[in-house]
């Protein structure tokens, strides 16, 4: 284009002719005739029709590329997947051809919507209390120093558009009812109905139009906060676009840079003082106003919060002959008792909960691995032990369980296993947790040891001094009125000696 400029300048400013040109620029005279004709500067350049390696298999991609914008994006084949399927089928073409094919259809059926007017919408408007909006999305923070991956639950009032964002490690049904209780809890009260994409936590099935066959977790939790629950069509994001903005909006706002903290509850807290923060800085948009303003007006609309839901998810194990269960790859230790027995696992968020017959056997921290490079954990409880402890105390010395045993535990220990019977004394010591309270045996350890005296006589000595000299606990009583005490009673003997000298000399009864 820079040349034909020159050869432009050179006839039509400077005059020159075709011959002194072609002098100049070593150009031949007909090249530049035909130029100077054309009266532009663009040259025209023929593409000649080279048949290409896709095209038979063109129609066979853009019915592969229909059928995938009917599904939501995370469920999608990627253009290298469809380039890989299409190798299966014989296409020995470059996967640049296959994207950009892919390319041209979206925009030509982007067009096709834009033209029949599929692509425009209408906005909607929403009444105080009315509905609610949920939605997950991904993102990362430090947490203890590493970067950790987080399934973020986003949750927002149509109407206010109050929002709530709160962070786990897993996208599934005790992450979503703990995130549910968390939102009405900010919000102060429940809407009417919850508006929902088509996720797994909560639909088992989607059926033609508006059926889904609902989870029944889900709408157990439903039923309890009293919401009507109602599920987009697939890959329709606009029907819930006030989530949608919000997940976009949550990065700049919350995420960038990436914050860090020593844990994730840390992150959830300082995560609600930030939305709370923000529902007064952001104007409303529609009403006057900030978010903050309006949320207030429809505070009064919202169905008051009932208690809690208990949003576990329960699940049959066998504990095996090492007092153990497992889940997610680790184990967790269970009453001896129950070896060999089933039990129920109720599983929280941040707890496990063992049951069995109609009671509650123990209770665990959650411990979640996301990477499968670590080794598997296995979390102990010595309590749980105890009870094979006294039928077989040689197992004190290398039971993996009493490794974490409280240091004045270990250390007497480790002075009364080196003279003999020393095991069975020190299984006596630990069971009496079983009856008294752990930390006055653990008191009583420790003035044994302070004293020079570990032995098993000298620790229940100490002990039950320390039990006989608690205060007793009275506890207190509130007469009802007709009982309550007037006239005080009065120490009187001489009322005793005068019944005595009534009596005198009469008979008693032996």
């Amino acid at each position: 284009m820079g040349l034909l400029n020159i050869i432009r300048r050179m006839s039509l400013r400077e005059k020159l002719s075709v011959r002194e040109i072609a002098r100049r620029t070593g150009l031949s005279r007909n090249t530049i005739a035909k130029y100077l004709n054309a009266g532009t500067i663009e040259p025209k350049f023929t593409v000649p029709e080279r048949p290409s390696k896709l095209d038979p298999f063109a129609e066979k991609l853009a019915g592969w590329l229909r059928t995938e914008a009917a599904k939501s994006r995370k469920q999608r084949r990627s253009a290298k997947r469809l380039h890989a399927d299409l190798v299966a089928l014989g296409y020995t073409g470059s996967y640049n051809r296959v994207a950009a094919f892919a390319r041209e259809w979206r925009a030509d059926r982007q067009r096709e919507q834009q033209t029949t007017g599929r692509g425009t919408f209408v906005p909607l408007t929403f009444r105080p209390g009315e509905a609610f909006q949920f939605d997950w999305s991904e993102d990362h923070a430090i947490l203890g120093g590493e970067r950790a991956k987080l399934q973020v639950a986003h949750i927002k009032l149509s109407h206010s558009r109050a929002f709530l964002v709160r962070a786990y490690l897993l996208q599934t049904h005790e992450m979503l009812f703990d995130a549910h209780w968390h939102g009405f809890r900010v919000f102060g009260g429940v809407p009417g109905r919850g508006i929902y994409d088509n996720m797994r936590t909560a639909v088992d099935r989607v059926g033609r139009g508006k059926e889904r066959q609902v989870n029944m977790r889900f709408l157990a939790m439903a039923n309890h906060y009293v919401f009507e629950p109602e599920f987009c069509n697939p890959a329709s994001g606009w029907e819930k676009g006030q989530v949608e903005k919000n997940v976009q909006d949550a990065r700049p706002r919350l995420w960038q840079p990436m914050p860090s903290f020593p844990d994730l509850a840390a992150l959830n807290g300082w995560l609600e003082q930030r939305c709370l923060e923000l529902w007064r800085e952001i104007p409303h948009g529609s009403l006057p106003g900030s978010i903050a303003d309006v949320w207030a007006e429809e505070q009064a609309a919202l169905m008051p919060l009932p208690p809690a839901f208990d949003g576990f998810v329960e699940q049959s194990k066998r504990v095996s002959p090492t007092c153990l269960i497992s889940f997610e790859r680790n184990r967790y230790s269970v009453p001896a008792s129950f070896a060999n027995r089933p039990v129920s696992l109720r599983v929280y968020p941040d707890r496990l909960v063992v049951a069995a017959e109609g009671q509650v056997l123990c209770e665990h921290a959650r411990v979640i691995q996301r990477s499968h490079q670590l080794p598997p954990r296995t979390i102990y409880d010595w309590r749980h032990y105890l009870a094979v402890l006294q039928r077989k105390p040689g197992a004190l010395r290398n039971g993996a369980p009493f490794t974490e045993l409280p240091p004045a535990f270990r250390q007497l220990q480790e002075l009364m296993l080196r003279r003999p019977g020393g095991d069975r004394e020190m299984v006596d010591i630990l069971a009496l947790v079983l009856q008294h309270d752990e930390q006055a045996v653990l008191c009583a350890v420790e003035l044994a040891l302070e004293a020079g005296v570990p032995t098993k006589t000298h620790v229940l000595n100490l002990l039950h001094r320390l039990v006989d000299e608690r205060p007793p606990v009275t506890p207190e009583i509130d007469p009802p009125k007709a009982l309550a005490l007037i006239e005080e009673p009065r120490a009187n003997v001489q009322r005793y000696d005068g019944l005595r000298s009534r009596i005198a000399g009469g008979r008693h009864a032996s």
